[in-house]
């Protein structure tokens, strides 16, 4: 089974409704309807050409292994 994580979205009413009546007609979830916008957004570049999905970058690594950050480890 893949790994998943937890995301808590605050967003204004307005567009919350209008990504369930999107959902709806297109017969996916809010979650599917999300994760395709996320998924796009992620594996895209600006131009629009296909890019590597991302790998851990050595600089961030450096800056997010810290006693601060490390609290996330485990989420």
């Amino acid at each position: 089974m893949a790994e998943h994580a937890w995301l808590t979205l605050d967003m204004p009413s307005e567009l919350h409704r209008k990504l369930k009546m999107l959902a709806a007609r297109r017969g996916l979830t809010m979650r599917e309807l999300c994760l395709r916008a996320i998924e796009e957004q992620v594996l895209k570049s600006p131009d629009g050409r296909t890019v590597v999905p991302l790998e851990p970058d050595e600089v961030l690594t450096e800056l997010w292994d810290n006693e601060e950050d490390a609290v996330y480890d485990n989420i």
